[in-house]
C-alpha cells in the first residue's frame, strides 16, 4: 500500500508513534528531500535505513508509476518535509494515480500547520478555508484576494517572510484595514510567535522584517446586511437587462436571503 505520513513542523517531539514505528519498519521511503528525511531518521533515533527516492514537485509526475508499482508489492512511505504530504508539499499526483491503480492508500496522521495555526488564532474555527501560498506575483495576488473579500469563512495562507509585509498590505487593502489577522511564525519551534491585530497593523509590523515558517490566518467577511429597498434596485436593473422579474427576484433572493415573495411583490409595486 501506500502509506502518507504526517511528519513534525517544527518539533520532533510531535513525531507520532505510528510515525516512529512505520520509519523502523519500513523498506521504503518517498521523501521530498531526502537529506531531510535521513535527518528526521537520525533525530527520532531510527535505526532502520530504508531506501530512499527522492519525490519532488519537479520529478513527481514522472516517477508516480514507477511508485505505484513498488507499492503493490511492498508498503511505500510516503513524506514531506514537515506535516502532510500533498496539503502543499508533493503527493497528488502519486496518489491519484495509486488509487487509479487500485492500490490502497492509507495515512498516519499528524502535526498539520494549517490546523495549529487556526486553533492558535483566536478567530472563528467553526468554517474554514485553506488557500495554500499566495501568489507571488502581484497581479495574481490581487485577484485572488478580490475573489476572497467577501468570504465568509476563516481564510488560511502559507506565505514566505520575504512576501509578508506585501502581502499583508495587500490583505488590508482588498479586505480592509480592519479585518483581523493573525500571523502564526516558527509553529512548534524554539521561537514560536503569534500576531495578533488588524490587517494594517500587522502590514505595518511585517515591513520591519520578519523570519521563519509563516501562516497567515485571516477573519472572514462580515455578513452584509441587504435592505429590501436595495434588493428591488437589483431585481428591477435585472429586469432591464433582459431578465425575467420572477427569475430575478429569485436569484436577489438567493444572493441576499431577502423574501422572494416580497422582492416580487415590491418590485411589481415600483414598476
Amino acid at each position: 500500500m501506500l502509506i502518507l505520513a504526517a511528519t513534525p513542523i517544527g518539533n520532533l517531539g510531535d513525531a507520532t508513534r505510528r510515525l516512529v514505528d512505520t520509519l523502523a519498519s519500513v523498506e521504503l521511503v518517498a521523501a521530498e528531500d531526502t537529506r531531510v528525511a535521513q535527518r528526521l531518521l537520525q533525530g527520532l533515533g531510527v535505526e532502520n535505513r530504508p531506501r530512499l527516492i527522492a519525490l519532488h514537485d519537479h520529478n513527481e509526475r514522472d516517477r508516480s508509476g514507477d511508485l505505484v508499482e513498488l507499492a503493490r508489492a511492498s508498503d511505500v512511505l510516503l513524506i514531506s518535509d514537515a506535516g502532510m504530504p500533498t496539503v502543499s508539499d508533493p503527493g497528488y499526483h502519486l496518489v491519484q494515480a495509486a488509487i487509479a491503480a487500485g492500490v490502497t492508500v492509507t495515512a498516519l496522521p499528524g502535526p498539520s500547520a494549517v490546523l495549529t495555526a487556526l486553533a492558535l488564532s483566536g478567530l472563528p474555527t467553526d468554517r474554514f478555508a485553506f488557500e495554500g501560498f499566495l501568489p507571488r506575483k502581484e497581479g495574481e495576488r490581487a485577484k485572488l484576494l478580490t475573489a476572497l473579500a467577501d468570504e465568509r469563512r476563516t481564510l488560511v495562507f502559507f506565505e514566505s517572510p520575504n512576501r509578508l509585509a506585501a502581502s499583508l498590505a495587500d490583505i488590508a487593502r482588498f479586505f480592509g484595514d480592519d479585518r483581523r489577522v493573525v500571523v502564526a511564525r516558527e509553529l512548534t519551534k524554539l521561537h514560536e510567535e503569534v500576531r495578533r491585530g488588524t490587517a494594517a497593523e500587522l502590514a505595518a509590523w511585517a515591513a520591519g522584517g520578519v523570519r521563519g515558517e509563516i501562516v497567515i490566518v485571516t477573519e472572514g467577511a462580515a455578513e452584509k446586511v441587504v435592505s429590501l429597498e436595495s434588493g428591488v434596485a437589483d431585481v428591477l436593473e435585472r429586469v432591464a437587462g433582459g431578465t425575467r422579474l420572477k427569475d430575478a427576484a429569485a436569484e436577489v433572493a438567493g444572493e441576499t436571503g431577502l423574501s422572494r415573495r416580497e422582492l416580487y411583490e415590491a418590485a411589481l409595486r415600483a414598476r
